[in-house]
């Protein structure tokens, strides 16, 4: 079992930033996992927003923050971040961490899930 701890969110103005982290736990073999954060906003389907492999040589991002997001991953402290700048009011949504033991996954169906954070901004 991994569990995943997520923090950093909280209300920004519009064109402002946050640093998302996500911690992981209860597995010595982490880093060789592919990290991913997701995004689900009131009444809308849970969307995919980055990942990144275990190297942190393979990372993808959605269209929509594309150029204004970036993923980074320290696997020697087990932690995955989401730094988030420019900030749009449509960013706000729950933001969840998710992991998956298989290498540089680049499907949508990850295996462990956080509880998600809550990002709201406003304009």
């Amino acid at each position: 079992q991994v569990q995943l701890v997520e923090s950093g969110g909280g209300l920004v103005q519009a064109g402002g930033s946050l640093r998302l982290s996500c911690a992981a736990s209860g597995r010595t073999f982490f880093t060789t996992y592919t990290m991913g954060w997701f995004r689900q906003a009131p009444g809308m389907e849970r969307e995919f927003v980055a990942a990144i492999g275990w190297r942190g040589t393979y990372m993808y991002y959605s269209d929509s923050v594309k150029g204004r997001f970036t993923i980074s991953r320290d696997n020697a402290k087990n932690t995955v971040y989401l730094q988030m700048n420019s900030l749009k009011p449509e960013d706000t949504a729950v933001y969840y961490c998710a992991a998956d033991p298989r290498i540089d996954y680049r499907g949508y169906e990850y295996t462990y899930w956080g509880q998600g954070t809550q990002v709201t901004v406003s304009s």
